[in-house]
């Protein structure tokens, strides 16, 4: 950065109970006070250069000590100070860090060349155009001085010189840049990357406020010469450089006050980012929009903005990982550990969005791809919220069945979600268990998964008879040495479940089955002749309740393994029970 030094003579200015005097064999003769500080100076070095002093002593003779007050300078008393110390000739100098209140204090002065050659301004604004506008750091800085006094500023045209100057350099290919720049990024070194970065310049404007900051950014939007992507580089590394973490925010301020005045400041940094974010898809990565989403539910934006944000995500969500997914909840009614609100709203939003962008979306390949890569990843954070203690049921639920079945080709991450969350919540009732194991597809489970299944000691036996009936129906062998019960056996009774940590509490609940099983069995003991199963016992045998004609016109018939020559198919086992009910009534009636 570079630095104008003007004068020659020592400071030998004071302090003394807020008293700013200088050490002088000449009496003072101009007292001037600003805030809270009074000087006491002599009119003959200030007059000269100042005119409005001159004005304000014109009713004062030379020889009369004359007292103002200029409680009004911009700058105040350091402004005042460098602009009293150039007219006495004593050592000061002018950088990036003091251009701005120096020449806004010297224009209020009136210190122009009008009033006297080689003035003070006309230092300045010579040390303004040659050095500062055509430094980069230089321009940064002076740039974020001007917060301190806007309207003088902007009035001065600091502020558009420097944003015009920002801008030229930004536009500026990497190769021709041969200022110096802040680049911190992990991994880079200057030694031994020669070429320039292409972000170069985006950690220097993220140092401004967020109002000159967006003033830039949206001038370089309205070039088009850098890509979508570069920009919104820049606008994650604002993000990441003004707006602090969940942690911070929830401990950063003192008092209530200071809460939400800190709040109130990253609502409006937040929203500013999002409204400058480019309509490309790609611009910021999903990650980038799904966290500021979730600061976003803690900071309470405006719908518009949370809306807003929610459809940039959604456009993306096939990119997203379950890293991504993984926010802490913000909700105060409710305690569990993830916020899966936010991955519901950008999973409804990513259906509706290709539902309308692809009507017949199960045609187009690409919808097929994207809408795969969705449902696979719902089903990896399944497993990953299933381990929450506190996550209720109804909105496990709702998540999971969110995802239509083309977004499944099979039900494997599914079965690991539910098995994860039936492990870790071990008080659920009958009743949630079903509703669980509900949207659960046995015949999209993989053979492998399947054998797991039916020995789960965790899923409900309705469950567990339909995979059984499935394993059947499909021939299936299982991959493990153990030989999996039968469904018949399972349904008569003829073989008990493996005991299990909860075996005390199941066993009653086997009982009951098997004797609502035996009611029926005894309801329908006129099996039908061609080994068909009675239809409401075949039903009781389906998971989906609203399965109809589950038998064809020939009947299916149960398989058996060829595990031993000893064992009788099932076919052969219903007519054994036919003939002996036959048998009975029979006996009845001859008695």
């Amino acid at each position: 950065m570079k630095f104008m030094k003007l004068g020659t003579r020592p400071d030998t200015f004071y302090t003394e109970q807020a008293t700013r005097s200088l050490v002088s064999d000449i009496p003072t003769d101009l007292v001037i006070q600003i805030n809270d500080v009074t000087y006491l100076l002599h009119k003959f070095p200030l007059l000269p250069k100042c005119g409005l002093l001159q004005r304000l002593c014109t009713d004062y003779n030379d020889s009369e000590s004359v007292s103002l007050e200029l409680h009004d300078i911009p700058g105040g008393e350091d402004a005042f100070e460098l602009c009293a110390k150039f007219c006495y000739g004593i050592s000061i100098n002018i950088g990036a860090h003091n251009f701005v209140p120096a020449l806004c204090a010297a224009k209020f002065l009136r210190m122009s060349d009008t009033v006297e050659k080689g003035n003070f301004v006309g230092k300045l604004e010579a040390f303004f155009n040659s050095c500062i506008l055509e430094g980069w750091k230089d321009s940064i800085v002076t740039l974020q001085a001007t917060s301190k006094l806007p309207e003088w500023s902007e009035n001065l045209g600091i502020v558009r010189k420097c944003i015009d100057s920002i801008i030229e350099k930004v536009l500026t290919p990497p190769p021709q840049v041969k200022w110096s720049y802040t680049y911190t990024r992990p991994g880079y070194s200057r030694k031994k990357h020669h070429s320039v970065p292409k972000d170069w310049w985006t950690e220097d404007v993220a140092d401004l406020d967020i109002d000159l900051f967006r003033c830039i950014i949206m001038a370089i939007r309205s070039t088009y010469v850098l890509p979508p992507q570069l920009v919104g580089e820049a606008l994650h590394v604002y993000a990441c450089r003004w707006i602090p973490g969940m942690a911070k925010l929830k401990t950063s301020a003192s008092s209530a006050s200071q809460a939400e005045e800190s709040k109130e400041k990253n609502r409006k940094i937040l929203e500013t980012i999002v409204s400058m974010i480019p309509p490309d898809r790609g611009s910021v990565s999903v990650s980038f929009l799904l966290r500021l989403l979730n600061i976003a539910n803690h900071l309470g934006v405006s719908p518009v903005t949370k809306a807003e944000l929610i459809r940039r995500a959604s456009l993306q969500f096939e990119e997203a990982t379950v890293s991504d997914l993984l926010y802490p909840s913000t909700s105060v009614s409710d305690q569990h550990l993830y916020d899966i609100d936010i991955v519901q709203a950008v999973l409804e939003s990513f259906l509706k969005l290709w539902k309308r962008m692809f009507p017949a979306g199960v045609e187009n390949s690409h919808f097929i791809r994207s809408i795969r890569s969705v449902g696979k990843l719902i089903d990896s954070y399944l497993q990953v919220v299933a381990r929450d203690d506190d996550m209720p049921v109804s909105k496990f639920v709702f998540l999971a069945e969110s995802v239509p079945d083309i977004a499944r080709l099979d039900h494997d991450d599914l079965y690991r979600a539910l098995n994860i969350y039936l492990k870790e919540h071990p008080e659920l009732s009958k009743a949630d268990k079903k509703r669980l194991c509900r949207i659960l597809d046995c015949q999209k489970l993989s053979p492998e998964v399947r054998a797991h299944a039916v020995k789960n000691e965790f899923l409900p036996l309705r469950t567990v008879v339909q995979l059984l009936y499935f394993e059947q129906e499909k021939g299936s062998k299982p991959t493990t040495s153990n030989k999996l019960p039968k469904p018949h056996e399972v349904l008569l009774g003829a073989k008990h479940r493996p005991p299990t940590r909860e075996s005390q509490g199941k066993q009653s609940s086997l009982s009951a089955v098997r004797e609502e099983i035996y009611r029926e069995k005894d309801q329908v003991r006129t099996t039908r002749a061609d080994g068909k199963l009675p239809v409401e016992l075949e039903r009781k045998m389906i998971i989906r309740g609203d399965i109809e004609d589950v038998r064809s016109e020939k009947g299916r018939e149960f398989r058996e393994e060829s595990m031993s020559g000893s064992k009788l198919d099932s076919k052969k086992i219903m007519r054994r029970e036919r003939s002996k009910s036959e048998h009975g009534h029979e006996k009845g009636r001859e008695r």
